[in-house]
């Protein structure tokens, strides 16, 4: 989406849209659930565990850490990952306030 069209929404849907978009790869669900079971990881566990290269490992947990899901420390030569418990809650909030929406009485939609 180019930075023209996003002005057209609101700043919420703009960073829900983010948000969708930086889950949107089997990969970072793989990763994601995968500190959620062990609560911090170093990167080479990542490769061990989903089979990827490295080079790709990083990118997603790159990727995740920009959207605010991940932080990271740095541990002698490793960086260790976790989930940002301020990003969870985050996500949580955005996307439990859409689905939300959706009225509880609705049955048929057309």
């Amino acid at each position: 989406m180019g930075i023209t069209k996003t002005e057209l929404f609101t700043e919420e849907q703009n960073r829900l849209a983010n948000l969708a978009k930086s889950l949107a790869h089997p990969a970072r669900i793989a990763i994601i659930q995968h500190l959620l079971a062990t609560n911090t990881c170093i990167n080479g566990d990542l490769v061990d565990e989903l089979g990827l290269a490295q080079a790709t490992i990083s990118k997603h947990l790159s990727e995740l850490k920009q959207a605010g899901i991940l932080k990271g420390n740095i541990s002698g030569t490793r960086l260790n990952y976790c989930i940002d418990p301020k990003g969870w809650e985050e996500i949580s909030t955005h996307f439990t306030s859409l689905f939300n929406q959706f009225p509880k009485t609705a049955e048929n939609c057309c």
